[in-house]
């Protein structure tokens, strides 16, 4: 195991001295879209001054991020773990609003927030996209827009139809506030 760890550190290195696109993107103000790597680069985090990190594929196993709180304390860093696989059966939509909360008291505290999985294409991604629906008022497609002008991102297609799902029924709660509102 230690040696799985080693070779992820190493390669994680090779890949920031070599220009990688594996950086962590600023997708909105606050708010950066990560990796494995990225979740694991102290100094990075610290560059940016990231105060919270939200792992969106924590535990042990293929395809997830061995990180918890204790890995950030020293950093100051508050940390929300999600044990959320990548694949289209998973259930991404259940965490959508703590992890909505959890960004959002951040970004109301001055606070910078890495949002990670993996590789930070589909895990992440989808829990800010669902952020910016539920906290930001934008729609799906409006959410998408706005992130993909900073990161290349890839929801699978179980999440994709999860925030649609969410998208109605935001539009919805809209509708009807404002039939109730016309009808006052």
């Amino acid at each position: 195991m230690r040696r799985t760890q080693h070779i992820k550190k190493v390669l994680c290195d090779r890949l920031y001295t070599t220009g990688s696109q594996n950086e962590p993107d600023e997708v909105y103000p606050g708010i950066f879209i990560g990796d494995e790597c990225s979740a694991r680069d102290r100094t990075g985090l610290r560059n940016r001054n990231i105060t919270h990190v939200v792992n969106a594929a924590a535990g042990r196993g293929f395809g997830m991020v061995n990180t918890n709180a204790s890995y950030y304390a020293d950093l100051n860093i508050k940390y929300l773990g999600i044990e959320l696989s990548d694949l289209s059966v998973s259930d991404a939509s259940r965490y959508f609003y703590n992890t909505s909360d959890f960004i959002d008291e951040a970004l109301q505290n001055q606070g910078r927030v890495l949002v990670h999985c993996l590789m930070g294409i589909s895990r992440s991604s989808t829990l800010v996209l669902a952020f910016l629906m539920l906290k930001r008022n934008m729609s799906a497609v409006e959410a998408v827009t706005a992130v993909r002008k900073h990161r290349n991102i890839h929801p699978n297609d179980g999440f994709i139809t999860q925030l649609a799902a969410l998208d109605i029924k935001i539009e919805r709660a809209r509708t009807n506030n404002l039939l109730r509102l016309e009808n006052s």
